[in-house]
């Protein structure tokens, strides 16, 4: 770093890495981080939707997490919260579902309903 502009660069990219975690956008992705889901690999799956939305640059998209909601058979789950839409909750996500669910549902509008276990 060697000037204020960079300094000014690198706050700016924290401020929208922190957005993306505090709930401050329109689409939401919730990621069940409960025990059972970490157990399931709720991790690596919340690594792959940051990192694809990453790729994507989507900067309208909040990533949460959530604690166990009583599915622990069918962890690990991921919520897709659009305005105006149904919740859509995935069960059994792995990484590559994960990203998949971005592209298609996220991006595309296009849930992926053979992993949708409810939608409200």
């Amino acid at each position: 770093m060697k000037s204020l502009a960079d300094l000014e660069n690198l706050r700016q990219k924290a401020q929208e890495a922190m957005k993306v975690r505090e709930g401050m956008k329109e689409t939401k992705v919730v990621v069940g981080m409960g025990t059972c889901g970490i157990a399931a690999g709720a991790r690596e799956v919340m690594s792959a939707i940051l990192d694809e939305l990453a790729k994507r640059q989507l900067a309208d998209v909040t990533v949460t997490q959530t604690g166990c909601v009583g599915l622990c058979e069918y962890e690990p789950l991921v919520d897709v919260i659009k305005p105006g839409q149904p919740k859509v909750t995935y069960h059994h996500v792995d990484p590559e579902k994960a990203r998949q669910i971005v592209v298609k549902h996220v991006v595309n509008d296009q849930p992926i309903g053979e992993w949708v276990i409810t939608s409200r």
